[in-house]
């Protein structure tokens, strides 16, 4: 027989972790015997009512059918909830059945169908026609939640957490196999969930849920709306009063964490997923295994052991992200990609850096490694890596392959693209968990096109193979394609150099910091140093706190444009052979960003021409694009003479 006051000092002691989890503190005191009584009339029964405890404000004539287990602490019922546009009901609990519960003021609860189990439920709430809210034994809320991102069949690379964001992301799945830093960051990560990690399931002040089925194990913020979802399992919704999170019909999310500003509609199902900033998931859409970030936007489709970082998007039903890594990317109808190189199993992965479309039909064999701003047209074999000929077509005609390089760099897809990113960030301006930069021409990628030009100039300067053709990798480029490719890299060099000298004096960088190879991670552009500085720091205790760690990247943002400068400084030296930056050859300079500018305005002209030429695009909407490049030379050549 156990012993009475250790049974009730661990039950205070419960109550109390539980009561923690409220929101805000709230005095409450026990029933009279005259609520007692009026509960009683009103078909509501308790286990034991001295466990009952409620807030003032409280009215038991509000309550309906009520049956009480373990202990409540109920809040006021004198106000009302806005259940639809201009329906208004009065709040109170109807129809329940509650077992150790804090539920607060001016809340409306009614027709649970099954319990209400060790939750801890705000202010201001709606809860109706639900299942069961419960807390089981083991919940972590999706906190600190292991998972394989693109090795599908690995043992696990990336822990998720509320507080991630797309860099710290991928600093654990691009260094992996450096033991002391991520045992470092394990490390950070658990010490970060651990504190924060509440007691019990917890529902934010101003929740609505209704016609839902079950959620259990879930941290739900504040805000969030949930209409019709059918599971929410081991889950956490950091949803915000500024940054409210919607939840739909016939949702499955399960060990899984949402981030604020996202929708998750249309009966989608998830496991073991991160759903970043102002995401959407829609219409049928499966995730396994899976991240995505920053206006990511996800219907129809699946994904399994994919990283989407910032922007990624995929429309379509038969379309499958699977082991790759993704940004600004764009996936055409019925894009597969094959991580069964050979019969190992699902190990093989790849990366579509920034920028990267798939035509309908593509398919790529990985491991491969495509360059920025690429484009990818059928079933591409050969495992590619295309990283130093970026904005490139990659073709696939029967069994041959074909390069055509920097083709992208002049279309009116990139021109439409690389403005309408900014203008489709969704999230709060004020809180921005990933850095995302739009530049679309940066150190980053016109490193890439250096790289790619001297290729070119290479394969040129050995000459055609037996079939006329010149060969990269496996890959065969016809020589008007070459020759064209090395002019358009030539145009987005002096394009760059002219961009960065109208955003910075011409002065002499004072610090090596920005020289260099840059890297693209998941957003942000960046000095490699900078990221092994930020891997040493980490191992050597010098960040110690993932606070500490997002801070470093923010930091490492915000001073793009000085390292950007540092990293151009030399670039424009070293293409023009000059010693120093003078008045003649700064003029040199303009010149030749005028020249390259109106040559790349005339290219993406003629490909609005040659759409139009099909028959497709009305003649407003071709006009009034042919407008907007006439408008941006002339603000151009304005800015320039000012």
């Amino acid at each position: 027989m156990r012993d009475s006051r250790l049974y009730y000092y661990l039950r205070n002691l419960r109550e109390i972790e539980l009561s923690n989890c409220y929101s805000y503190m709230t005095e409450y005191r026990p029933l009279t015997s005259g609520e007692i009584a009026v509960l009683i009339a009103n078909a509501c029964q308790a286990e034991d009512w001295t466990q009952v405890a409620v807030a003032s404000g409280f009215d038991p004539n509000d309550c309906h059918r009520v049956t009480f287990y373990g202990w409540a602490r109920l809040g006021s019922t004198d106000g009302t909830v806005e259940v639809t546009d201009n329906f208004i009901k009065h709040c109170g609990i109807s129809n329940a059945t509650l077992r150790n519960v804090t539920i607060g003021d001016n809340c409306l609860i009614e027709n649970i169908g099954n319990f209400i189990n060790e939750v801890s439920i705000g202010k201001n709430c709606q809860i109706s026609n639900v299942s069961t809210i419960d807390t089981r034994k083991g919940a972590t809320y999706g906190e600190g939640n292991l998972i394989s991102v693109l090795n599908e069949a690995g043992k696990g690379n990336l822990l998720v957490f509320s507080g991630l964001n797309s860099q710290v992301a991928a600093l654990m799945v691009n260094h992996g196999n450096n033991r002391p830093l991520m045992d470092t960051l394990k490390r950070l990560i658990r010490e970060t969930v651990s504190a924060t990690r509440p007691h019990c399931s917890t529902i934010g002040d101003n929740v609505t849920i209704v016609n839902t089925n079950e959620i259990t194990n879930a941290v739900i913020g504040n805000a969030c709306h949930i209409q019709g979802a059918s599971r929410l399992c081991n889950c956490t919704i950091s949803s915000t009063d500024d940054n409210p999170i919607h939840i739909g019909a016939g949702v499955i999310c399960e060990s899984s964490i949402v981030s604020g500003g996202s929708r998750l509609t249309g009966s989608v199902k998830m496991v073991d997923c991160f759903v970043g900033e102002a995401c959407e998931l829609s219409i049928g859409f499966t995730a396994a295994s899976s991240v995505f970030f920053a206006n990511s936007y996800m219907s129809n489709g699946e994904a399994c052991a994919a990283f989407c970082g910032p922007y990624t998007v995929s429309h379509h039903k038969s379309s499958l992200l699977i082991g790759a890594m993704f940004s600004f990317y764009n996936a055409g109808s019925a894009t597969n990609f094959s991580n069964h190189a050979y019969k190992m199993g699902p190990m093989h992965y790849g990366t579509l850096e920034r920028g990267t479309k798939t035509a309908s039909g593509a398919y790529l064999l990985m491991p491969a490694k495509i360059g920025a701003f690429s484009v990818l047209f059928g079933k591409l074999m050969y495992h590619p890596d295309t990283r130093d000929l970026p904005f490139s077509y990659l073709i696939a005609y029967s069994d041959t392959m074909y390069l055509v390089p920097g083709r992208n760099f002049a279309t009116v897809g990139l021109y439409r693209d690389i403005r309408k990113w900014p203008k489709r960030d969704r999230r709060q301006a004020m809180d921005r968990k990933s850095c995302v930069n739009f530049d679309w021409l940066s150190p980053f990628t016109i490193s890439e096109v250096l790289r790619g030009k001297r290729i070119l100039e290479k394969l040129c300067e050995a000459g055609v193979n037996a079939d006329g053709d010149y060969k990269y990798q496996d890959y065969v480029i016809k020589p008007e394609w070459l020759e064209r490719g090395i002019h358009f890299y030539d145009l987005a060099i002096r394009i760059y150099m002219g961009a960065v000298l109208k955003r910075h004096r011409p002065v002499v960088p004072q610090t090596t910091q920005g020289e260099g190879n840059w890297i693209d991670l998941a957003g942000l552009l960046m000095p490699e140093d900078e990221e092994r500085q930020v891997i040493d720091d980490l191992i050597e205790g010098k960040l110690d706190t993932i606070a500490a760690l997002i801070y470093r990247f923010k930091a490492i943002n915000n001073n793009y444009n000085e390292l950007r400068w540092t990293w151009s400084y030399r670039l424009i030296l070293d293409y023009y052979g000059l010693d120093e930056l003078t008045e003649e050859t700064l003029d040199r300079i303009h010149a030749d960003y005028i020249d390259a500018r109106r040559k790349w305005i005339d290219l993406i002209r003629k490909d609005a021409e040659k759409e139009f030429s099909l028959g497709d695009v009305e003649q407003d909407v071709f006009d009034d694009f042919i407008n907007q490049l006439d408008r941006e030379v002339d603000f151009e050549d304005r800015r320039l003479y000012m």
